[in-house]
């Protein structure tokens, strides 16, 4: 017996798909173009770092050579899409140092390059195709987002892996050339992927570092599953049994509306400075000036007071103050992270190394972390954070940041130039750069992740 394609109506949904499938590759900015392109890179980055950490090796493991297929960034193996696409989420993701959404929450660039990276292998699109394609997956997961995420939310779920599937599946649509109704069905069945349970923070487990790989896996089956024809809930998002009434426990409030008068929310991304969780980036930050005008020796310090958001405050992990077993708890900990600059006079990788370190103990011990009403009005649009010092002499330093200062165009090149060579070489890590520099011109995307190849 045959099946009837359903009568198609007006859902929020297909709004949503419409726009994202129709929007020209040609029509966004030369600015949000030179956007995507940083991210890109600071994504590859990443991924070239963390080749070597345990959850990269783990998701890399569960790859199978095949005769034709996707690579992985800094293997040698050809492999399935779905399975390369893993690989280089876990990897994407594994120094907690990845592009950030403030507003929604969402790490972005982990969900959606890597689904750019595998599909363009398998399908000839353009440079400027695929960055259209990766455009269109931040607004996305942007909006929807934004819609939908609270602090209560937050504490529960990982936003990324709520998030993720709606973004990596638009973006995966473009490139594998789907209809409107099969760019519809594949949004539907990737809502039924989100997941992602915020338990990792209290315990230390590497979960977090794979949500982002379910995400990519499980867009690229809704996306064969779409295109092999299967149908799915056109009313998904506001629907009795949809996302909205399922994750956010209300009505969806007012229609999405993706690139609102132009606006695209991939310029509202900022790349992270500090290895660590968004909510620690501020704070971090303020701790480093403070332990300049102090001259670096924190022995001087009696008592730090930390204020910021009340989203930085209560989301899982945030607050805490250890004793911790996993370097992932203190990335996620603000009063570690700050304790940590103040100790070590920087920011960087090598703060979370020694979990034990009896002077970042002593530090945090003395740390208060608290939420601010000012801060906490200007968020998410701004990121603000105040670090106070009392000193062993009486005296107290203060050093605030109305914002995260993002990593700029010349850290992420220097760090991506540093991870790329020691994989592949300086002469291929220049290769790479060069290609994602002019990636709009490059007639065939695919070339780029086989140049990302071991």
């Amino acid at each position: 017996m045959e099946t009837k394609e359903p009568e198609t109506i007006r859902t929020a949904a297909l709004e949503v798909v419409t726009t994202a499938m129709i929007v020209p590759s040609g029509s966004f900015s030369d600015v949000a173009m030179v956007k995507a392109k940083s991210c890109l890179l600071d994504y590859l980055s990443c991924a070239f770092e963390a080749l070597t950490l345990p959850w990269s090796r783990q998701a890399f493991a569960l790859a199978t050579p095949t005769a034709e297929g996707a690579h992985m960034v800094g293997r040698s193996m050809i492999c399935s899409p779905g399975a390369a696409a893993f690989a280089n989420a876990v990897a994407g993701h594994g120094l907690v140092r990845e592009d950030m959404h403030p507003a929604s929450v969402v790490h972005l660039g982990v969900v959606v390059w890597p689904v750019v990276l595998a599909l363009s292998e398998q399908h000839r699109v353009s440079g400027r195709q695929a960055l259209a394609a990766a455009i269109v997956g931040y607004e996305v997961g942007a909006r929807i987002g934004r819609a939908a995420m609270s602090s209560d939310l937050a504490r529960l779920f990982r936003p990324t892996g709520l998030m993720g599937p709606f973004a990596a599946a638009l973006a995966g649509a473009r490139i594998a050339g789907l209809d409107t109704q099969q760019a519809l069905s594949a949004f539907a069945l990737a809502a039924n992927c989100c997941s992602g349970l915020n338990e990792w923070p209290h315990t230390g487990g590497s979960e977090m570092y794979f949500h982002p790989g379910f995400v990519v896996k499980n867009a690229l089956t809704c996306l064969e599953l779409a295109g092999n024809g299967a149908l799915a809930s056109a009313s998904i998002l506001e629907g009795e049994g949809g996302f909205f009434q399922a994750y956010a426990r209300t009505s969806m409030a007012s229609p999405i509306v993706l690139f609102p008068e132009g606006d695209a929310e991939i310029l509202s991304v900022f790349n992270k400075p500090v290895p660590a969780c968004n909510f620690a980036q501020s704070p971090c930050q303020a701790a480093l000036e403070a332990a300049r005008r102090i001259g670096g020796d924190s022995r001087r310090i009696a008592a730090v007071r930390i204020d910021t958001t009340l989203a930085a405050v209560r989301y899982p992990g945030c607050a805490a103050k250890g004793p911790f077993r996993y370097a992932l708890q203190a990335k996620m900990s603000i009063p570690f992270g700050v304790a940590a600059t103040l100790a070590r006079g920087a920011i960087e990788e090598g703060n979370y190394s020694n979990l034990d370190d009896g002077e970042i103990a002593r530090l945090m011990s003395g740390t208060t972390l608290a939420s601010d009403g000012q801060y906490t009005a200007a968020f998410p649009a701004r990121q603000g954070a105040r670090v106070t010092l009392s000193l062993d002499d009486g005296t107290s330093v203060v050093s605030e940041m109305d914002d995260v200062v993002a990593a700029d165009s010349e850290l992420i090149r220097r760090r991506f130039r540093q991870a790329a060579s020691a994989v592949v070489g300086a002469q291929r890590a220049m290769e790479i750069e060069d290609i994602v520099d002019r990636l709009d011109t490059e007639p065939d995307a695919g070339v780029l992740a086989m140049l990302c190849a071991a």
